[in-house]
């Protein structure tokens, strides 16, 4: 089985930025353990989603090509996703929700490759291979929805988000590794999840990334379809989930109708939702997207956007009316009358025109940041962009001449034209000026020493978003994990039981029938009596080969074990009766 970290042409097509994310998946680190638990949870959820799933999961899990009994792996998905327009890479856990957004646009399915312990079969709040592979994979072969998908990352990417969503998103990546840790301390998950808990009781007012998460969680993740009376699953979250995906269809969750009030309702990533959301149809999801967009800085701008952008200290973008766009991170803007007058980056900024940088203003001519009034000149209607060359020159906005620019808003600039920059429309879009000095009122902007002034020309600004307008502007480079998963090291005790796994594999595959199954269990009930999922599986052997007495023998152990660990008493039930349902028909 081919598993490194191949290239296709839709992988080719990421940028650097988002390839630092992706890490090969080393499909030969997955035990036997980790094989039966994907064996366990594929046989049980496709024997239940097939009735409660809509009909493209199933489908779906035959375009995918996603297999029942093994672990899929990123090259065999990816030879298989390439006939639908997709692709899919392995990363760590969670990677920050721009960037997951972001690999969406692009077409390609972010596939977290661990897979959860056998303790959190049910559920985990770790992003794992079953939740991304078993539960995303199949319903992007519906084409309304894998359209859909990919809408939302190209809109979701330019969410802006607030200093406070960065420091959730590392409380959840923590709490999601301490969580799949082998023995984790339960205090130490107490104090992650009561963290978590006090960052989502004061997060303040919701920044637009927030907004849009909750609609991810409640479409991509936990959606419902079809009518708040007969609702069919089609969220990854539940797919997954073979304890969520039963009680979601019960009364004791509230079934909603699919509206843009979803934005606003938040979710509690620890506990089982308690309510769920129905769309009519996949259809249905991108209306609702497209008025959560309209509310955006993305497509409103102004004052707010820019606001914004300063609260969220981090890398972003503005775009005047004239399609000039400056991207760097925003500490400040004058107001006046409720629209900004002038804004003002710090560090390294550079200048764009239609997503790509004007020769000239990267950030190595803009290194200590960048400002520029916005607006109309006092006392003209005609706005600067909206001049011809005739009405520049008669406002001595013209190579070589001294000019007094006052905006309103009490912003002057007084210099030496130099040279004007235009658009393709003949627009002109920036002016640089000598000796130039800046001023609000009798606040110093800008002064003559500090070399050429560049007017970026816009009587309004239009869009307002999260990172650059050019991704070759700026390093991108730079994500470094504060933690990584936690591989445990194993005990000689754990490696002795994923033998016994690998022998019943292997006995079932028809690669080694030399294998005693009766020593096995024997093994297991000397050395691992409270472990459930291998007897289950024996179980199956012997009902599938006829050996009732054997059968009976097992079903007596796993009695015992019940008895032991009550909480594991259902999912052993169901993998008898699954088997025994199979043998029937």
């Amino acid at each position: 089985m081919d598993t490194g970290y191949k290239s296709n042409p839709l992988l080719d097509r990421l940028p650097k930025h988002l390839k630092q994310f992706i890490k090969p998946q080393n499909y030969n680190d997955y035990t036997p353990i980790n094989q039966a638990v994907w064996r366990y949870v594929m046989r049980k959820n496709v024997d239940y989603l097939s009735k409660v799933a809509h009909t493209s999961y199933t489908e779906g899990l035959k375009k995918t090509g996603i297999s029942i009994n093994h672990i899929p792996s990123m090259y065999g998905m990816n030879r298989i996703l390439k006939d639908i327009g997709w692709a899919a890479v392995a990363v760590d856990g969670f990677i920050p929700p721009n960037a997951f957004m972001e690999f969406q646009a692009y077409n390609v399915l972010v596939i977290a490759s661990d897979i959860r312990q056998l303790e959190n079969i049910e559920y985990t709040p770790a992003p794992d291979i079953i939740h991304e592979g078993a539960g995303h994979a199949p319903i992007i072969a519906n084409p309304e929805y894998a359209e859909y998908l990919r809408r939302f990352g190209e809109i979701g990417c330019k969410a802006i988000s607030s200093a406070k969503d960065y420091e959730m998103y590392e409380a959840i990546r923590h709490l999601s590794i301490i969580k799949e840790a082998d023995d984790t301390p339960e205090a130490k998950i107490r104090a992650a999840e009561k963290k978590v808990d006090n960052l989502q009781q004061n997060m303040g007012t919701p920044s637009e990334m927030s907004l849009i998460r909750n609609l991810h969680w409640w479409t991509v993740e936990y959606g419902l379809i079809g009518t708040p009376e007969n609702p069919k699953i089609y969220g990854a979250g539940l797919l997954s989930s073979i304890g969520e995906s039963k009680w979601c269809m019960t009364n004791e969750v509230k079934k909603i109708p699919y509206t843009l009030e979803a934005a606003y309702q938040d979710f509690d990533i620890t506990k089982p939702q308690p309510q769920l959301f129905v769309t009519p149809d996949f259809a249905h999801l991108s209306l609702i997207l497209e008025e959560f967009a309209n509310t955006m800085s993305l497509r409103k701008g102004s004052l707010k956007g820019l606001e914004k952008l300063i609260a969220s200290q981090a890398l972003g973008t503005i775009e005047l009316s004239t399609g000039i766009q400056v991207s760097g991170v925003f500490t400040e803007t004058i107001e006046n009358d409720g629209k900004p007058i002038y804004f003002q980056t710090k560090g390294n900024t550079a200048l764009s025109y239609r997503d790509k940088e004007l020769v000239g203003h990267s950030i190595k001519e803009h290194r200590e940041g960048f400002g520029s009034p916005i607006g109309k000149l006092k006392g003209i209607n005609l706005a600067i962009e909206d001049m011809s060359p005739r009405d520049l020159k008669a406002y001595h906005i013209y190579e070589g001449h001294e000019v007094l620019l006052e905006f309103e808003g009490d912003i002057t600039v007084n210099g030496t034209i130099i040279t004007g920059t235009r658009n393709l429309m003949g627009k002109i879009i920036l002016i640089s000026i000598d000796q130039c000095t800046v001023k609000h009122k009798d606040t110093i902007l800008f002064q003559p020493e500090w070399g050429i002034y560049h007017l970026a020309v816009g009587k309004e600004v239009i869009s307002a978003y999260s990172g650059p307008a050019d991704v070759n502007s700026f390093d991108l480079i730079t994500h470094v994990p504060t933690e990584n998963t936690i591989k445990s090291k194993k005990s000689e005790r754990t490696q002795k039981l994923e033998l016994l796994y690998n022998q019943v594999r292997e006995y079932r595959e028809g690669k080694n029938r030399t294998i005693s199954r009766h020593k096995v269990f024997e093994e297991i009930q000397t050395y691992y009596p409270e472990d459930w999922l291998l007897s289950v599986e024996l179980y199956e052997l012997a009902k599938t080969n006829g050996d009732s007495d054997f059968a009976e023998e097992i079903i007596a152990h796993l009695e015992t074990v019940k008895q032991h660990k009550p909480k594991v008493g259902h999912l052993i039930d169901d993998g008898i009766s699954l088997i025994n349902e199979a043998l029937v028909s």
